[in-house]
């Protein structure tokens, strides 16, 4: 999936930037500290606010408890811990990356700067707009054709002030009939003024869209108790004497449970389907046993197919929707 003007922030951007905190001359409570992590942290990341399940995550990285807040810490003690809680952040992104539009204009641009794509896209709306085809829309549905262009061509959603304040600027909840070129003429300059705004301070919003970019499935692999515990379910799943081939059973059991080890759902891309198909033809198919010889060989298999999958999503990461 290819999205127009989206970004992936992972752990390894947040690594690479100068986190230095402001600096510190008495002891300071966990509550102030966070704040102070979070607005450095933000500063770096497009000036995002970190979601709540983003710190909840890295807090359970460091057993933090809830007697965190109101904690003091001592100078050279909130240092260490304030670097303890930006590492655990980078860690959780590159587990679990944010998918964000960064709202800066530049999308909005590459349609006012060519006039052609300019009055396709207005003739587009208008169009659209006029249910009825009468020739003529309210003005007010001004606000209906930038939610119909939406974030992917660059529009903050309605509840952004800046948005509010430039359709009241240029009179958009008025009763006026417009005509096809008259919305050309209302629509482009309120478009130039919000490029303008988004230039001058940019807007970012986390997308409802997750990352499968094969980090997860490396740690798996790095992990040799992860790694044992994910092939003993496997196993149990099995039935006895079973005799269903070793990576007939893996698939089966990535298929359905895939997406906890880091794999996109089969249900996000027909191309996910043929990664599947490709790399499951690509191995030997061996008989499953439960006997000790028998399963190093199945966790040789399980290696060799989970390595194909990181290999293959960190040279064409897959996006999916969330709810998939």
């Amino acid at each position: 999936m290819a999205e127009r003007g989206l970004k992936v922030i992972d752990g390894e951007s947040l690594r690479s930037t100068d986190l230095t905190l402001p600096e510190l001359t008495t002891s300071i409570t966990g509550d102030h500290l966070l704040k102070l992590v979070q607005s450095a942290v933000s500063a770096s990341l497009y000036g995002l606010t970190l979601p709540d399940n983003l710190i909840s995550s890295a807090f359970r990285r460091l057993n933090i408890g809830e007697s965190f807040p109101s904690t003091e810490f001592q100078v050279d003690e909130a240092a260490v811990v304030a670097k303890d809680l930006i590492t655990a952040i980078a860690e959780q992104l590159q587990d679990d990356p944010l998918v964000v539009a960064v709202l800066d204009g530049q999308t909005i641009m590459t349609f006012l700067e060519d006039e052609d794509d300019f009055a396709m896209l207005a003739e587009d709306l208008f169009t659209d707009l006029d249910t009825e085809d009468t020739g003529k829309i309210s003005k007010k549905e001004i606000r209906n054709a930038l939610a119909r262009m939406g974030v992917e061509m660059g529009i903050p959603p309605s509840e952004f002030p800046v948005l509010n304040e430039i359709l009241k600027k240029h009179g958009a909840d008025e009763e006026e009939q417009l005509g096809q070129a008259q919305f050309a003429l209302v629509l482009q300059p309120i478009l130039q003024d919000l490029a303008d705004a988004l230039a001058e301070k940019n807007i970012v919003i986390i997308q409802n869209i997750k990352i499968k970019n094969g980090s997860k499935l490396n740690k798996l692999l790095a992990n040799e108790k992860l790694l044992n515990n994910t092939i003993d379910k496997i196993l149990q799943e099995s039935h006895e004497g079973n005799d269903e081939p070793s990576k007939q059973l893996i698939r089966r059991y990535l298929e359905k449970n895939g997406g906890e080890l880091g794999l996109p759902p089969q249900a996000a891309d027909d191309d996910v389907v043929l990664l599947y198909d490709s790399i499951f033809a690509d191995v030997e198919t061996k008989k499953q046993s439960a006997s000790e010889s028998e399963k190093d060989d199945f966790k040789l298999l399980m290696k060799e197919i989970l390595g194909k999958f990181a290999e293959q999503l960190e040279i064409k990461p897959v996006f999916h929707d969330i709810d998939n």
